[in-house]
């Protein structure tokens, strides 16, 4: 079991520390790993109540282990996005038969010009003749389903080059033309990364490691949901891919925006506090009141610390004269666009306000 600790480091910049991997000789039951998290924080002296939060995956154990905590200490459980990203497309992948067959047929396909000296050859040569770039094909991993979009995807940039390649004598005679994709295979293709693609610009905005990406997730999932459906495509297995992953995305995240004062989603609260999402165009209006009325409430308490801080409080003065960077305030993406629509005078003066919140709850860390 890996631990990983992550928290704003000086200048407000995002730190990551690899605190263990630690073999697991017992059963992995909730309660031992619940147990074996708990030791890990007593090994670093790492004081409970500075946890807000475990990161997990979708593991049934893992997930029961971070309920235990959150009873226990009052941490949040947040599932890893990337990870459920994950288990949307694969699950997706394998709904319709023929895309399933599709890709198997096209690992094959990869899998041959990997293990063939004498095909790679040909296949550089027919790249040269038809002025196509020289890329290499690449091989999916069963746990990653963005390297079987990567693999698809160089096989379309690809085709005509591969296709010349196995019709090439030198393959034919080896009998290995019959690894080329059928023609409704390549169509199919070309479509499923269409849909593919808006998959892959979420995996590349959550695997970062340099801003914040929890404030962003209800909004990504809102665009996802849309960006899914957009094409218009033609086959059926496409299509029904369209329709499987839809509906995976919206059971995985069905609690994503439910929220109550007494007990505050974590994710709503920090897309509340991001200047890009503050709005929250993704509640209803009365919950919207529910989630600004609790973050003003946790304002005035920030405040009131400040104002009159603890004696073991004291030695985070020093820390509070950073400034965080704005460049990382206003990072967002092409696939993730901001739901604001405030002038830019509005957006400073109340983007200056969140920051002052923010600079407050610094000195509390």
């Amino acid at each position: 079991m890996g631990v990983t600790c992550r928290y704003i480091g000086k200048n407000w910049n995002m730190v990551s520390h690899s605190l263990t991997t630690m073999p697991l000789e017992e059963r992995h039951t909730a309660a031992n790993i619940a147990e074996w998290i708990e030791e890990v924080i007593a090994t670093f002296d790492i004081p409970a109540k500075k946890i807000k939060a475990v990161v997990h995956d979708n593991g049934a154990n893992v997930v029961a282990a971070a309920k235990i905590l959150e009873g226990r200490h009052g941490w949040a459980s947040v599932r890893c996005a990337g990870h459920t990203l994950n288990l949307v497309v694969q699950s997706s992948l394998k709904f319709h038969q023929a895309i399933s067959k599709c890709v198997a047929a096209a690992r094959s396909l990869v899998e041959h010009f990997k293990k063939s000296e004498l095909a790679c050859t040909k296949l550089k040569d027919k790249q040269k003749q038809m002025g196509c770039k020289d890329n290499m094909l690449v091989q999916d991993v069963s746990t990653r389903w963005n390297s079987t979009y990567a693999m698809l995807s160089r096989l379309q940039e690809q085709r005509w080059p591969v296709t010349a390649t196995l019709s090439d004598p030198a393959e034919t005679q080896r009998g290995k033309h019959y690894l080329d994709l059928k023609p409704e295979q390549w169509n199919l293709i070309e479509e499923l990364n269409q849909v593919l693609e808006p998959f892959e610009s979420a995996t590349v905005f959550l695997s970062g490691q340099q801003y914040v990406t929890l404030s962003a997730l209800p909004h990504l999932v809102h665009k996802l949901k849309k960006n899914i459906q957009s094409p218009e495509l033609e086959t059926a297995p496409v299509s029904s891919f369209q329709t499987h992953a839809t509906e995976q995305v919206t059971e995985r995240w069905q609690g994503l925006l439910e929220f109550t004062p007494e007990s505050p989603n974590i994710t709503v609260l920090a897309a509340a506090l991001d200047p890009r999402f503050r709005k929250l165009k993704f509640l209803a209006a009365e919950e919207v009141v529910k989630v600004q009325s609790a973050v003003q409430a946790m304002a005035l308490g920030a405040k009131q610390q400040v104002r009159h801080p603890t004696a073991s409080e004291h030695g985070a003065d020093s820390t509070a004269q950073d400034s965080p960077p704005a460049a990382h305030a206003k990072r967002t993406t092409s696939f993730l666009d901001s739901d604001s629509t405030t002038s830019d005078e509005e957006q400073d003066e109340e983007h200056v306000d969140m920051l002052t919140f923010l600079h407050c709850n610094k000195v509390l860390l």
